[in-house]
């Protein structure tokens, strides 16, 4: 099963999701700012990102101004500031097969799909 972790206020993650409806496979959308991931989902999409926390970020986020920034923090810390702040995170994610792709730009969603 495919998973979309979708921003619907967010340009980029509309498209991510358009591509993924048009590809007329099945999927689930999580809306991550409603229903956040746990820290147990969260380090898993990082680790099937093959990225650490800090990459998962936007920093120019004004939460992540106003309470991060010029800090060095833990990959523990970022990802409870995720957990604390899900607006901070990335998106969207596509997560398929145990595998997964920050879709920015939106394209890379369409060449993940082709994957398998």
């Amino acid at each position: 099963m495919i998973k979309i972790y979708h921003n619907p206020r967010c340009g980029k993650s509309r498209e991510g999701l358009s591509i993924l409806e048009q590809s007329q496979q099945k999927f689930e959308i999580v809306k991550y700012l409603e229903t956040p991931p746990t820290r147990v989902e969260l380090e898993k999409i990082i680790e099937l990102l093959g990225i650490k926390p800090i990459e998962l970020i936007r920093i120019k986020e004004s939460v992540w101004i106003e309470h991060f920034k010029g800090k060095n923090l833990s990959d523990s810390e970022v990802i409870d500031a995720m957990i604390t702040y899900p607006i901070l995170m990335e998106r969207p994610i596509v997560i398929k097969n145990n595998l997964a792709v920050l879709g920015r730009p939106p394209q890379k969603i369409l060449e993940f799909l082709q994957l398998g």
